[in-house]
């Protein structure tokens, strides 16, 4: 059973993930209305693609604003506020102009890994691409900490596997791993584990750059 093995071992088959990408993309734009949607792009018919199969492709978002200002002080209210209620909102995401920093998302399968890895660039307002030293000075500073001291998540540049360009990258050479982790001991995932998988996998690897998912769509996968 699919649902099974992406649950028991933390990885996800290529058919899995195309589920579990509509499931999010259409729970993203449910829950998160007033922010930029997840879109499908479709490259089984690009040139050099033939050979993939139908419904090849990966999820985008695209031009998301971060707000580095609001980013500090919501890091700086998160510790001397913690009887404050969870933000129920992505509210570093932004889609109107502003003095932030853009970063364009590319959530892809990875057959190697049988995982999603999160590609990422970003650049400056006036159109500079941020180097990997600038984007890290720009991450939340419990992000920043985690993937100093984290075997399982760092930054690395790769080749993006469609676009054929450099792209950042949270590595997944550890992500079955910590998945593993997040599925253990939930039953709920026996049955839905393909539809909820990117939901579970983006709450850890999207707060890595402060987006946060609401609490309503974390509590849809319960």
């Amino acid at each position: 059973m699919g649902s099974g093995k992406a649950t028991c071992d933390g990885s996800l088959s290529s058919s899995e993930f195309l589920i579990a990408a509509n499931a999010f993309a259409e729970k993203w734009k449910k829950f998160n209305s007033g922010f930029p949607e997840w879109s499908w792009i479709d490259s089984s018919d690009r040139l050099g693609f033939s050979a993939h199969k139908h419904n090849d492709g990966y999820l985008s978002l695209q031009n998301v604003v971060l707000q580095r200002d609001l980013k500090e002080k919501l890091d700086d209210e998160g510790s001397s506020n913690d009887h404050e209620e969870p933000l129920d909102n992505a509210t570093l995401v932004h889609s109107s102009d502003g003095d932030g920093y853009r970063y364009d998302f590319h959530v892809v399968y990875s057959s190697s890994y049988r995982v999603p890895v999160l590609y990422f660039r970003a650049h400056s307002s006036d159109g500079q691409p941020l180097s990997l030293e600038e984007i890290e000075k720009n991450l939340p500073t419990t992000s920043a900490n985690a993937l100093i001291e984290s075997k399982w998540t760092f930054i690395t540049q790769q080749e993006h596997p469609y676009l054929n360009r450099p792209w950042y990258t949270l590595h997944p050479c550890g992500t079955s791993e910590w998945m593993k982790l997040l599925f253990e001991g939930d039953d709920s995932t026996t049955k839905r584990g393909k539809e909820q998988y990117l939901i579970s996998w983006f709450s850890v690897a999207g707060q890595v750059f402060g987006l946060k998912l609401p609490f309503e769509m974390l509590k849809s996968i319960s």
